[in-house]
Protein backbone atom coordinates (compact mmCIF):
# COMPACT_ATOMS: atom_id res chain seq x y z
CA UNK A 1 0.00 0.00 0.00
CA UNK A 2 1.21 3.51 -0.75
CA UNK A 3 1.54 6.69 1.48
CA UNK A 4 -2.33 7.71 0.98
CA UNK A 5 -4.00 4.37 0.99
CA UNK A 6 -1.89 3.87 4.53
CA UNK A 7 -3.10 7.16 5.50
CA UNK A 8 -6.53 6.53 5.30
CA UNK A 9 -7.14 3.25 6.22
CA UNK A 10 -5.11 4.82 9.88
CA UNK A 11 -7.26 7.48 10.27
CA UNK A 12 -10.52 5.57 9.41
CA UNK A 13 -9.71 2.72 12.06
CA UNK A 14 -8.86 5.63 15.04
CA UNK A 15 -11.91 7.44 13.74
CA UNK A 16 -13.62 4.03 14.76
CA UNK A 17 -11.96 3.42 17.63
CA UNK A 18 -12.55 7.11 19.08
CA UNK A 19 -15.92 6.83 18.63
CA UNK A 20 -16.46 3.79 20.24
CA UNK A 21 -14.85 5.09 23.39
CA UNK A 22 -16.10 8.33 22.96
CA UNK A 23 -19.45 6.28 23.44
CA UNK A 24 -18.11 4.12 26.42
CA UNK A 25 -16.64 6.55 28.62
CA UNK A 26 -18.12 9.12 30.83
CA UNK A 27 -19.86 9.45 33.82
CA UNK A 28 -21.83 6.65 32.44
CA UNK A 29 -19.28 3.95 31.85
CA UNK A 30 -19.91 0.54 30.02
CA UNK A 31 -17.93 -2.54 28.40
CA UNK A 32 -17.29 -2.35 24.43
CA UNK A 33 -19.70 -5.86 24.60
CA UNK A 34 -22.79 -3.54 26.14
CA UNK A 35 -21.45 -0.82 23.82
CA UNK A 36 -21.98 -2.77 20.44
CA UNK A 37 -24.70 -4.72 21.63
CA UNK A 38 -27.04 -1.35 22.62
CA UNK A 39 -26.44 -0.45 19.47
CA UNK A 40 -28.28 -3.42 18.08
CA UNK A 41 -31.05 -3.44 20.03
CA UNK A 42 -31.34 -4.38 23.95
CA UNK A 43 -33.29 -3.03 26.94
CA UNK A 44 -30.13 -1.42 28.98
CA UNK A 45 -30.88 1.43 30.37
CA UNK A 46 -27.54 2.89 30.82
CA UNK A 47 -27.68 2.41 26.73
CA UNK A 48 -30.94 4.18 26.50
CA UNK A 49 -29.30 7.22 28.75
CA UNK A 50 -25.90 7.35 26.40
CA UNK A 51 -28.28 7.13 23.10
CA UNK A 52 -29.79 10.55 24.23
CA UNK A 53 -27.06 12.31 25.87
CA UNK A 54 -23.89 11.16 24.67
CA UNK A 55 -24.73 10.08 21.07
CA UNK A 56 -25.69 13.84 19.98
CA UNK A 57 -22.51 15.15 21.05
CA UNK A 58 -20.41 12.42 19.07
CA UNK A 59 -22.24 12.89 15.72
CA UNK A 60 -21.96 17.12 16.07
CA UNK A 61 -18.67 16.39 16.83
CA UNK A 62 -17.60 14.68 13.62
CA UNK A 63 -19.57 16.92 11.44
CA UNK A 64 -18.17 19.91 13.06
CA UNK A 65 -14.85 18.39 12.49
CA UNK A 66 -15.65 17.55 9.02
CA UNK A 67 -17.31 20.83 7.92
CA UNK A 68 -14.62 23.00 9.29
CA UNK A 69 -11.65 20.98 8.10
CA UNK A 70 -13.15 21.09 4.28
CA UNK A 71 -13.84 24.13 4.85
CA UNK A 72 -10.31 25.47 5.96
CA UNK A 73 -9.16 23.66 2.69
CA UNK A 74 -11.45 25.00 0.08
CA UNK A 75 -10.39 28.57 1.60
CA UNK A 76 -7.15 27.91 1.11
CA UNK A 77 -8.02 26.95 -2.33
CA UNK A 78 -9.81 29.97 -3.25
CA UNK A 79 -7.56 32.59 -1.38
CA UNK A 80 -4.08 30.72 -2.49
CA UNK A 81 -3.04 31.17 1.06
CA UNK A 82 -1.98 28.66 3.82
CA UNK A 83 -3.22 30.66 6.45
CA UNK A 84 -6.64 31.22 5.52
CA UNK A 85 -9.13 29.06 8.15
CA UNK A 86 -12.84 30.67 8.78
CA UNK A 87 -11.98 31.10 12.55
CA UNK A 88 -9.11 33.38 11.68
CA UNK A 89 -10.18 35.10 8.96
CA UNK A 90 -13.62 35.89 10.60
CA UNK A 91 -16.01 33.67 8.45
CA UNK A 92 -17.54 32.13 11.90
CA UNK A 93 -17.24 35.11 13.88
CA UNK A 94 -19.31 36.90 10.98
CA UNK A 95 -21.82 33.88 11.38
CA UNK A 96 -22.28 33.97 14.83
CA UNK A 97 -22.85 37.29 15.48
CA UNK A 98 -25.51 37.27 12.43
CA UNK A 99 -27.31 34.81 13.79
CA UNK A 100 -27.46 36.16 17.11
CA UNK A 101 -28.60 39.38 15.75
CA UNK A 102 -31.30 37.85 13.64
CA UNK A 103 -32.40 35.98 16.73
CA UNK A 104 -32.46 38.87 19.11
CA UNK A 105 -34.71 41.62 16.63
CA UNK A 106 -36.69 37.96 16.07
CA UNK A 107 -36.95 35.56 18.64
CA UNK A 108 -39.14 33.24 16.94
CA UNK A 109 -36.60 32.88 13.71
CA UNK A 110 -34.36 31.01 16.83
CA UNK A 111 -34.58 27.61 14.32
CA UNK A 112 -33.38 29.09 11.43
CA UNK A 113 -30.30 30.13 12.86
CA UNK A 114 -28.74 27.99 10.33
CA UNK A 115 -29.52 30.62 7.76
CA UNK A 116 -29.01 33.08 9.04
CA UNK A 117 -25.27 32.07 9.83
CA UNK A 118 -24.40 31.57 6.54
CA UNK A 119 -25.38 35.29 5.60
CA UNK A 120 -23.11 36.35 8.24
CA UNK A 121 -20.26 33.92 7.31
CA UNK A 122 -20.80 35.25 3.63
CA UNK A 123 -20.86 39.07 4.83
CA UNK A 124 -17.13 38.09 6.53
CA UNK A 125 -15.52 36.89 3.53
CA UNK A 126 -16.86 39.10 1.26
CA UNK A 127 -15.67 42.15 3.74
CA UNK A 128 -12.04 40.34 3.78
CA UNK A 129 -12.05 39.20 0.52
CA UNK A 130 -12.78 43.07 -1.16
CA UNK A 131 -10.93 45.01 1.49
CA UNK A 132 -7.63 42.40 0.66
CA UNK A 133 -7.79 43.19 -2.48
CA UNK A 134 -5.12 45.58 -3.77
CA UNK A 135 -3.88 44.71 -7.16
CA UNK A 136 -4.46 41.25 -6.01
CA UNK A 137 -4.36 39.38 -2.54
CA UNK A 138 -1.83 39.81 -0.68
CA UNK A 139 -1.15 36.79 2.48
CA UNK A 140 -0.14 39.07 4.88
CA UNK A 141 -2.84 41.81 4.41
CA UNK A 142 -5.59 39.01 3.88
CA UNK A 143 -4.91 37.17 7.48
CA UNK A 144 -4.58 40.81 9.10
CA UNK A 145 -7.75 42.40 7.46
CA UNK A 146 -9.54 38.81 8.33
CA UNK A 147 -8.52 39.10 12.31
CA UNK A 148 -9.77 42.72 12.70
CA UNK A 149 -13.24 41.59 10.64
CA UNK A 150 -13.11 38.59 13.78
CA UNK A 151 -12.14 41.53 16.14
CA UNK A 152 -14.91 43.22 15.72
CA UNK A 153 -17.63 40.95 14.97
CA UNK A 154 -16.63 38.86 18.17
CA UNK A 155 -16.88 42.10 19.86
CA UNK A 156 -20.11 42.75 18.60
CA UNK A 157 -21.47 39.16 19.09
CA UNK A 158 -20.67 39.30 22.95
CA UNK A 159 -22.04 43.02 23.55
CA UNK A 160 -25.56 40.98 22.20
CA UNK A 161 -24.66 38.23 24.54
CA UNK A 162 -24.61 40.14 27.48
CA UNK A 163 -27.52 42.58 26.81
CA UNK A 164 -29.84 40.13 25.11
CA UNK A 165 -33.02 38.35 25.96
CA UNK A 166 -33.04 34.60 27.12
CA UNK A 167 -33.20 33.48 23.94
CA UNK A 168 -30.26 35.21 22.81
CA UNK A 169 -28.56 34.07 25.90
CA UNK A 170 -28.91 30.50 25.13
CA UNK A 171 -27.95 31.45 21.30
CA UNK A 172 -24.41 33.26 22.48
CA UNK A 173 -23.74 30.38 25.27
CA UNK A 174 -24.08 27.64 22.08
CA UNK A 175 -21.54 29.41 20.60
CA UNK A 176 -19.17 29.01 23.34
CA UNK A 177 -17.97 25.78 20.96
CA UNK A 178 -18.68 23.53 24.33
CA UNK A 179 -20.88 20.09 22.83
CA UNK A 180 -22.78 19.34 26.22
CA UNK A 181 -26.34 19.17 25.95
CA UNK A 182 -26.75 18.96 22.30
CA UNK A 183 -29.76 17.57 21.05
CA UNK A 184 -31.47 15.66 18.45
CA UNK A 185 -32.73 18.25 16.86
CA UNK A 186 -29.09 19.82 16.54
CA UNK A 187 -28.16 16.56 14.80
CA UNK A 188 -30.74 16.89 12.03
CA UNK A 189 -29.62 20.49 10.95
CA UNK A 190 -26.21 19.93 11.26
CA UNK A 191 -26.49 16.00 9.33
CA UNK A 192 -28.74 17.95 6.70
CA UNK A 193 -27.27 20.83 6.03
CA UNK A 194 -23.36 19.21 6.69
CA UNK A 195 -24.20 16.63 3.87
CA UNK A 196 -24.72 18.88 1.67
CA UNK A 197 -21.61 20.82 1.72
CA UNK A 198 -19.52 17.92 2.11
CA UNK A 199 -21.02 16.58 -1.07
CA UNK A 200 -20.46 19.60 -3.17
CA UNK A 201 -16.77 19.93 -2.36
CA UNK A 202 -16.11 16.18 -3.37
CA UNK A 203 -17.82 17.63 -6.93
CA UNK A 204 -15.40 20.73 -6.94
CA UNK A 205 -12.22 19.18 -6.20
CA UNK A 206 -10.97 19.17 -9.23
CA UNK A 207 -11.82 22.79 -9.80
CA UNK A 208 -9.73 23.55 -6.90
CA UNK A 209 -6.66 21.39 -8.76
CA UNK A 210 -7.19 24.08 -11.46
CA UNK A 211 -6.79 27.03 -8.69
CA UNK A 212 -3.15 25.53 -8.17
CA UNK A 213 -2.45 26.52 -12.13
CA UNK A 214 -0.92 30.43 -12.68
CA UNK A 215 -4.07 32.97 -13.02
CA UNK A 216 -2.71 33.54 -16.82
CA UNK A 217 -2.35 29.51 -17.41
CA UNK A 218 -6.18 28.45 -15.83
CA UNK A 219 -7.48 31.60 -18.18
CA UNK A 220 -5.45 30.24 -21.09
CA UNK A 221 -7.29 26.70 -20.87
CA UNK A 222 -10.49 28.49 -20.82
CA UNK A 223 -11.26 28.14 -17.13
CA UNK A 224 -13.46 31.09 -15.40
CA UNK A 225 -11.03 31.18 -12.51
CA UNK A 226 -13.17 33.96 -10.53
CA UNK A 227 -16.18 31.95 -11.54
CA UNK A 228 -14.98 29.17 -9.47
CA UNK A 229 -13.75 31.28 -6.69
CA UNK A 230 -17.04 32.25 -5.82
CA UNK A 231 -18.68 29.08 -6.02
CA UNK A 232 -15.61 26.94 -4.26
CA UNK A 233 -16.17 29.96 -1.16
CA UNK A 234 -19.62 29.64 -0.85
CA UNK A 235 -19.44 25.80 -0.26
CA UNK A 236 -16.94 26.89 1.98
CA UNK A 237 -18.90 29.31 4.23
CA UNK A 238 -21.97 27.22 4.34
CA UNK A 239 -19.49 24.94 6.42
CA UNK A 240 -18.18 26.60 8.19
CA UNK A 241 -21.60 28.21 9.17
CA UNK A 242 -23.14 25.42 10.03
CA UNK A 243 -20.65 24.17 12.13
CA UNK A 244 -20.50 27.58 13.82
CA UNK A 245 -24.43 27.41 14.05
CA UNK A 246 -25.15 24.14 15.69
CA UNK A 247 -21.22 23.48 17.70
CA UNK A 248 -20.26 27.08 18.05
CA UNK A 249 -16.83 28.73 17.20
CA UNK A 250 -14.53 27.01 16.87
CA UNK A 251 -10.82 27.85 15.77
CA UNK A 252 -7.56 26.40 13.98
CA UNK A 253 -9.29 23.16 12.96
CA UNK A 254 -9.88 24.76 9.28
CA UNK A 255 -6.08 25.52 9.57
CA UNK A 256 -4.48 22.70 11.67
CA UNK A 257 -5.80 19.75 9.55
CA UNK A 258 -5.63 20.76 5.82
CA UNK A 259 -1.60 21.01 6.79
CA UNK A 260 -1.37 17.69 8.32
CA UNK A 261 -3.25 16.20 5.46
CA UNK A 262 -1.26 17.67 2.65
CA UNK A 263 1.92 16.37 4.46
CA UNK A 264 0.22 12.76 4.66
CA UNK A 265 -2.10 12.51 1.21
CA UNK A 266 -0.24 15.24 -0.79
CA UNK A 267 -2.00 18.17 -2.54
CA UNK A 268 -4.68 16.49 -5.05
CA UNK A 269 -7.45 17.88 -3.36
CA UNK A 270 -9.65 14.52 -4.91
CA UNK A 271 -7.74 13.14 -1.88
CA UNK A 272 -7.17 16.14 0.72
CA UNK A 273 -10.60 16.62 0.75
CA UNK A 274 -12.32 13.54 1.93
CA UNK A 275 -8.69 12.76 4.08
CA UNK A 276 -9.43 16.40 6.08
CA UNK A 277 -12.80 15.42 6.37
CA UNK A 278 -12.06 12.39 8.36
CA UNK A 279 -9.15 13.77 10.04
CA UNK A 280 -11.57 16.77 10.96
CA UNK A 281 -14.12 14.88 12.33
CA UNK A 282 -11.30 12.85 14.12
CA UNK A 283 -9.76 16.22 15.69
CA UNK A 284 -12.76 17.65 17.41
CA UNK A 285 -14.18 13.97 18.65
CA UNK A 286 -10.88 13.29 20.18
CA UNK A 287 -10.57 16.85 21.73
CA UNK A 288 -14.19 17.06 23.29
CA UNK A 289 -13.53 13.10 25.06
CA UNK A 290 -10.66 14.60 26.39
CA UNK A 291 -12.56 17.48 28.02
CA UNK A 292 -14.66 15.73 29.28
CA UNK A 293 -12.87 12.98 30.80
CA UNK A 294 -9.52 14.46 32.09
CA UNK A 295 -11.34 16.45 34.90
CA UNK A 296 -14.62 14.96 35.65
CA UNK A 297 -17.12 15.98 36.54
CA UNK A 298 -15.70 19.34 35.13
CA UNK A 299 -15.28 19.72 31.00
CA UNK A 300 -13.10 21.44 29.17
CA UNK A 301 -14.42 22.59 26.23
CA UNK A 302 -13.12 20.92 22.79
CA UNK A 303 -12.52 24.55 21.36
CA UNK A 304 -9.95 25.29 24.17
CA UNK A 305 -7.91 21.95 23.72
CA UNK A 306 -7.87 22.99 20.33
CA UNK A 307 -7.09 26.39 20.70
CA UNK A 308 -4.20 25.30 22.88
CA UNK A 309 -2.84 23.51 20.07
CA UNK A 310 -3.51 25.50 17.05
CA UNK A 311 -2.24 28.66 18.79
CA UNK A 312 1.50 27.64 18.93
CA UNK A 313 1.21 25.76 15.26
CA UNK A 314 0.25 28.81 13.59
CA UNK A 315 3.19 30.61 14.96
CA UNK A 316 5.25 27.76 13.67
CA UNK A 317 3.95 28.31 10.44
CA UNK A 318 4.88 31.66 10.46
CA UNK A 319 7.85 31.33 11.60
CA UNK A 320 8.68 27.93 9.26
CA UNK A 321 8.79 30.27 6.29
CA UNK A 322 9.13 34.23 5.16
CA UNK A 323 6.48 33.32 1.97
CA UNK A 324 3.16 34.64 3.84
CA UNK A 325 4.60 38.01 4.30
CA UNK A 326 4.91 38.49 0.69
Amino acid sequence: MNKTTISFVSVALLLVIVTIYSGMTGSIKVSVIEFIGGLFGGDNDQMAIIKDLRFPRIIIALFAGACLSVSGVLLQAVMRNPLAEPGIIGVSAGAGFVSLLAVSIFPAVFFFAPLFAFLGGMLAFILVYTLSWKSGLNPLRMILTGIAINALFTGLGQTLGFGGNAMVISMSQNLTASLAMKKWTDVDSIVLFGSMGLILSLFVAGWCNYLLLEEKTAKSLGIRVNLLRWIISLIAVLLASIATAVAGIFTFVGLLVPHISRLLVGSNYKALIPFSAMAGALLILLADTLGRTLMPPHEIPASVIIAIIGGPFLIFLLRRSDRYGN
